[in-house]
């Protein structure tokens, strides 16, 4: 498997003041680059991937950041400029009177073939939420989607572009969205106002959408899957977990609440009278955490996912790996119970597995013979927590005791 990267580097590099464009081009590695940084009264310098470089031993001026400046659109309320039909992105830095003191110039690249790695989960119609840590290339697996529902599988899909990153500076849109439509977004406020339009005005079979941030974005998220249009987006945290915790974009995921459970009900469950729960159905169907464009972590149910971790698992996810020839392994999740859980129960399991047949013996699984625990207690808990273990009543036929 080979992606194939629509790299239009140059144009960002001839708005470069010469001596730092010079100083680019002498590291051959022009088109590695990721980000060329200008602070006021500081050297410039290019980010790689794994280090970085100045640029000039001549500490940038007012008038080199002007230089830029002229060369790129109006910035907008997110301090946020580009180019004219290129998907890189310039972001100001300001002083308390307003003036520009320094630019991070980030390259943009559209990359083809990125989403080979969850091509069946793009192709299954689900809504689906990316997450990953800044500068993974969310992004940019985000434009692809758009692209193959658009034009592999002539879906309406209607981008909200609220920083113009997905499709590109300018009225027209980069070519990297393919057929997608793309509605700009006058300030990042009113996102979730556009999200909403865009839905009851356009028709849209997939609503594509970038850095879901807020709550009113969350709701509005909400609002569009409980339509029946299908949702793809990006959000703040590295991992699932991360939104659970976060109270602002908990409801992405079906929200946390906390239960009061009667004295009988929390004798019965063997927990706390304070439990968490899950409030609602998810918004997004899959969740898949970016470590790089050939690591991915696939969560396929958020809702069983969200309901394991709350029950006190640690249910890592499906992981999926792309090799040099473009192979995708997959590893299925486990779960592994803690020791708070089931008596002191502890032990890796595969939650897919049968639990316990109407015999009572199970399909598959761990046969445990309970030694100083009442056997009622532990039968309860197994029952409760759903795990794949029967109850064995000799020491001969168990696996643990």
């Amino acid at each position: 498997m080979r992606d194939e990267s629509l790299d239009d580097t140059e144009a960002l590099l001839s708005i470069l003041p010469p001596h730092i464009y010079q100083g680019l081009r002498r590291s051959e590695r022009v088109h590695d680059v990721l980000e060329i940084v200008m602070d006021l009264g500081r050297e410039p310098e290019a980010r790689f991937a794994d280090s970085e470089l100045v640029l000039s031993n001549v500490p940038v001026s007012f008038d080199e950041i002007e230089h830029v400046i002229s060369r790129i659109s109006a910035f907008g309320e997110d301090n946020r400029a580009g180019i004219e039909r290129t998907l890189h992105r310039i972001s100001a830095i300001r002083n308390r009177a307003g003036l520009i003191i320094g630019l991070t110039l980030r390259v943009g690249r559209a990359v083809y073939g990125t989403i080979a790695i969850v091509q069946d989960i793009v192709e299954s119609s689900k809504s689906i939420l990316l997450l990953g840590r800044p500068g993974v290339g969310k992004t940019t697996m985000l434009r692809e989607v758009a692209r193959v529902l658009a034009d592999d599988f002539r879906k309406r899909v209607v981008i909200v572009d609220t920083s113009n990153e997905i499709g590109g500076d300018g009225d027209i849109p980069h070519p990297a969205i393919g057929r997608a439509r793309r509605m700009q977004v006058t300030s990042p406020p009113r996102q979730h106002a556009v999200m909403i339009e865009a839905v009851e005005n356009h028709m849209p079979q997939v609503i594509v959408i970038d850095e879901i941030g807020t709550e009113l974005e969350a709701m509005a998220a909400r609002t569009i899957a409980e339509r029946g249009v299908q949702l793809v987006g990006t959000a703040h945290g590295n991992e699932l977990e991360n939104l659970m915790q976060n109270p602002t974009l908990s409801d992405l995921i079906g929200g946390i609440q906390a239960v009061t459970l009667g004295d009988e009900e929390a004798r019965r469950r063997g927990t706390q009278k304070t439990v968490l729960e899950r409030k609602a159905p998810p918004t997004f169907d899959v969740v898949i955490e970016i470590q790089d464009w050939n690591n991915v972590v696939v969560h396929p149910d958020v809702a069983e996912t969200v309901d394991t971790l709350l029950r006190g698992f640690e249910m890592a996810g499906e992981v999926r790996t792309r090799d040099e020839e473009g192979e995708v392994r997959i590893e299925q999740p486990r779960l592994e119970a803690p020791r708070s859980q089931a008596n002191g129960l502890i032990g890796t399991v595969d939650p897919r597995i049968s639990v316990v047949r109407d015999n009572g013996h199970a399909a598959q699984g761990v046969r445990i013979f309970p030694f100083g625990v009442s056997r009622n207690r532990l039968e309860q808990a197994v029952r409760e927590l759903r795990v794949p273990v029967t109850v064995a009543r000799q020491p001969d036929d168990a696996d643990l005791v």
